[in-house]
């Protein structure tokens, strides 16, 4: 992202971009940033498509007319299946290497193939920056910096403490940074009560709390659990997925741990925040290596019940959370 921030501060633009991965609030922000940067706020020179089927044919036409009194026309395409590989898409990457001085097209996809003859086509004769989800501790100097802007200060634990709720989607984080703002209206000093008070715990965070009680063979909360997420309508092969995620980072960090690393050392190879990967910890000393392949296979086993039609997907699930080993 260094050269994006680089070219808007030059105002020296690529003929082509590519925002792509699963960080929405990035893509949206340098998407902003980028087309305010070309067009200045200029709507006169500045062309929209969104969606599959859009015509390529009058993209290249676009492409190809002198902006009206100005230096550029920005062209900007959004979810257009282009990045799929085959079809007209084969056309645009053919057509990259002649864009006008004057052009700059800009693409923002959720489904990138990076074999794809128009990803490399962009990496050739412009600029592909995929935004991956952000490490716990530049999502921290970010949130930190958020608050600072409005004046507030807040302690590592404290902020460890609203992470751990929020989860790593900077869009939600941002959400509940604005919710402490106007809580804490008056006070300069964030605490974990406001937190507590103010912040909802997301959907990641329950599957950990499941997962917990899982392992301590409370069954009836984690079936209460399984139920807030149904109430709050996550679709159970959501709920499985995330349940087998957690496992499988569980058996990681248990495999990490009989090598004697540490807390910090676990959580910097696994790109985890300290707090979280010794959570993880605990969870990991409650199961053993045998019984966490055990939970894996059973979430196999699961998925692949409910893809035949053997199990309705809620049963499915419940039954795997009822099972003890």
């Amino acid at each position: 992202m260094q050269t994006l921030n680089q070219d808007i501060k030059d105002r020296s633009f690529k003929s082509a971009y590519l925002l792509f991965g699963d960080e929405a609030f990035l893509k949206k922000s340098y998407k902003n940033r980028l087309k305010e940067a070309v067009t200045g706020g200029d709507t006169m020179n500045y062309n929209y498509y969104e969606g599959k089927g859009i015509n390529v044919p009058e993209i290249l036409g676009m492409a190809d007319t002198m902006p009206f009194f100005a230096e550029k026309r920005l062209i900007l395409v959004e979810d257009s299946g282009f990045f799929k590989g085959g079809g007209e898409a084969e056309s645009l990457a053919e057509y990259l290497p002649n864009v006008p001085d004057t052009t700059c097209l800009l693409f923002v996809e959720t489904e990138v193939d990076k074999r794809s003859k128009l990803y490399k086509a962009v990496k050739k004769y412009g600029y592909a920056a995929e935004m991956v989800r952000q490490e716990p501790a530049q999502l921290a100097r970010w949130a930190a910096g958020v608050l600072a802007r409005e004046g507030k200060k807040i302690t590592g634990r404290t902020m460890d403490l609203f992470l751990s709720k929020t989860g790593d989607d900077m869009e939600n984080i941002l959400s509940e940074l604005d919710k402490l703002i106007s809580y804490t209206l008056g006070r300069d000093v964030i605490t974990d009560a406001d937190v507590e008070a103010v912040c909802v715990t997301q959907v990641t965070n329950k599957i950990f709390d499941m997962i917990t009680a899982i392992s301590s063979r409370q069954t009836r909360k984690a079936m209460d659990l399984y139920e807030d997420l149904l109430t709050l309508k996550e679709p159970p092969m959501r709920i499985l997925f995330l349940i087998a995620r957690q496992f499988n980072q569980i058996l990681q960090v248990k495999e990490l741990m009989g090598k004697g690393m540490d807390k910090s050392t676990i959580a910097s190879k696994l790109k985890l925040a300290p707090f979280v990967a010794g959570k993880i910890m605990l969870q990991a000393k409650s199961f053993t290596k045998e019984q966490i392949f055990s939970y894996v296979n059973l979430c196999v086993d699961a998925e692949e019940a409910v893809k035949t039609g053997k199990l309705a997907d809620r049963l499915a699930v419940e039954l795997l959370i009822a099972n003890h080993y």
